[in-house]
């Protein structure tokens, strides 16, 4: 009798605690969850330490390099030491790019700071006479017509001061398309970070090689030959290159983590592991690999299990042409697996999240601002600053392309390390740990809040509904000048 009275005893007392657990809502699970990702990183993040690691013992991650193939297993093997089982390199092979020697010389006298831009020509040697086409927009372009046939074309890399208000400016490669198709024999892209600053990046908006060789300069000489210009000097340039370009193999890394309700719908969280070749990308796209990397952790070592699938992916080829997204996306075709991407999140050289891009799917901005509000919740600097709109030139596009909604992040780093934006200066030294680790926070728990939605309003959008969403988003003309555009007229 006793023991009897003993067990009850303890029955009652257990109660409260079985049902304040039962009661607890859906709101104070999500905020649990939160506080559970957001202390794991602040006190055990990794993301600082393995992008050190990855920069300095393996350098630059150019697609198709010994570098390139170390960085895929080295995130390869990172993943699976976190305990993800379902991990799996995707190989694809194109065409790639690489740079061996180029020169300049300007009225005879050598430059001595040049970089080749990606996809020119295997070799050229080309001396003509030098053409300023200021910003080398397409009104740039059609201001001079037929002057720039046969001529070299120096543009800037950005828009220039004291141009017109409301210019928008264009990628590289689109100034370069451009140039070729007003007949210019060569281009200078003058960069415009003062110092020495030179950036490389690929000129080809096909990611196949261009007829014509491009160059960039640092902004110090582009503004000296641009000055002499205008004071009527006549400029020969004489531009010499070399370059490989070769079919290669190449794999991007994909991690799942499985699903327990929606297992019919993924949601891919990527980035681009691959990087340029003239530092050790650390910032391009350093940062967003070890975000991902440590979002990945975060979710293992806390043991989340989310309604939808996860896939993490190292995606390379990107700064080629976006080479392995696209490959990734036609294996989703091919397979009839396309339709079951619910949302692409995509994170490139983007940190310190202030907020959240939706990219054109108004539907979906009450539900990022829920998000945000959460986020909120567990951290109050959090400004949920969330932004609207679509753009081009990075994995998410792959995607977008095909109607699946893309997903980015309102980054908020420090202006210094846009600077060096695809240029021998970025590196780890660019790197600051807290806002890694923000990226890490604000971006796990993003993803865990969508991964976990009841419904997620935005669809994937057919043929037709995309080709109307790109015009409205405003980007046909740009899709068109990089041949992209699918729908004719």
């Amino acid at each position: 009798m006793k023991n009897t009275k003993n067990t009850i005893k303890l029955l009652l007392l257990s109660l409260p605690i079985f049902l304040f657990i039962s009661c607890e809502t859906k709101t104070e699970k999500d905020e649990n969850v939160l506080a559970s990702i957001n202390t794991e990183v602040k006190e055990n993040s990794k993301a600082y330490v393995n992008l050190e690691k990855m920069t300095s013992e393996i350098g630059h991650r150019l697609t198709g390099s010994k570098n390139g193939a170390e960085a895929e297993e080295y995130t390869y093997n990172l993943f699976k030491s976190y305990g993800f089982e379902d991990v799996e390199y995707h190989e694809f092979e194109v065409e790639a790019w690489a740079r061996d020697s180029v020169s300049l010389e300007v009225n005879d006298n050598e430059v001595a700071e040049v970089v080749s831009l990606g996809h020119s020509p295997v070799s050229a040697d080309i001396e003509h006479e030098v053409i300023d086409v200021n910003n080398g927009l397409r009104a740039d372009f059609d201001s001079l017509k037929d002057e720039v046939k046969g001529k070299i074309a120096l543009v800037y890399i950005g828009i220039l001061d004291g141009s017109p208000e409301g210019l928008k400016n264009i990628h590289r490669s689109e100034k370069t398309a451009l140039a070729i198709e007003y007949g210019a024999k060569g281009i200078i892209i003058t960069n415009q970070v003062p110092g020495g600053v030179l950036l490389t990046g690929t000129a080809s908006v096909t990611g196949s090689l261009i007829d014509i060789p491009a160059i960039c300069i640092s902004y110090e000489k582009g503004m000296e030959l641009k000055k002499q210009l205008a004071e009527g000097e006549i400029i020969n340039a004489h531009i010499q290159m070399s370059n490989k370009s070769e079919v290669i193999k190449s794999r991007n890394v994909i991690a799942t983590l499985a699903g327990t309700e929606k297992t019919d719908e993924n949601i891919i969280l990527g980035g681009h592991l691959d990087s340029w070749d003239l530092s050790t990308g650390a910032i391009d796209n350093g940062i967003g690999i070890a975000a991902i990397l440590d979002i990945a952790r975060t979710y293992k070592i806390l043991d989340l299990q989310p309604k939808r699938n996860i896939k993490f992916v190292m995606f390379m080829g990107e700064e080629q042409g976006l080479l392995g997204s696209k490959e990734m996306v036609k294996m989703l075709a091919d397979k009839g697996e396309l339709g079951e991407v619910a949302y692409m999140m995509n994170i490139d050289m983007s940190g310190n999240p202030k907020g959240f891009n939706a990219a054109g799917r108004n539907e979906m901005m009450p539900i990022f601002d829920a998000i945000g509000q959460k986020i909120q919740a567990v951290d109050s600097s959090y400004e949920n600053t969330n932004a609207n709109k679509a753009g081009l030139h990075s994995d998410h596009q792959s995607f977008m392309m095909e109607g699946v909604p893309v997903v980015g992040l309102v980054g908020n780093l420090e202006r210094k390390v846009y600077s060096y934006y695809h240029s021998n200066g970025d590196d780890f030294s660019l790197v600051n740990e807290e806002h890694l680790k923000n990226t890490v926070r604000f971006g796990g728990m993003f993803l865990w809040e969508l991964a976990n939605a009841d419904k997620i309003p935005a669809k994937k959008l057919d043929f037709q509904e995309t080709r109307q969403f790109l015009i409205e988003q405003g980007l046909k003309d740009e899709l068109e000048l990089g041949n992209e555009w699918k729908w004719g007229e």
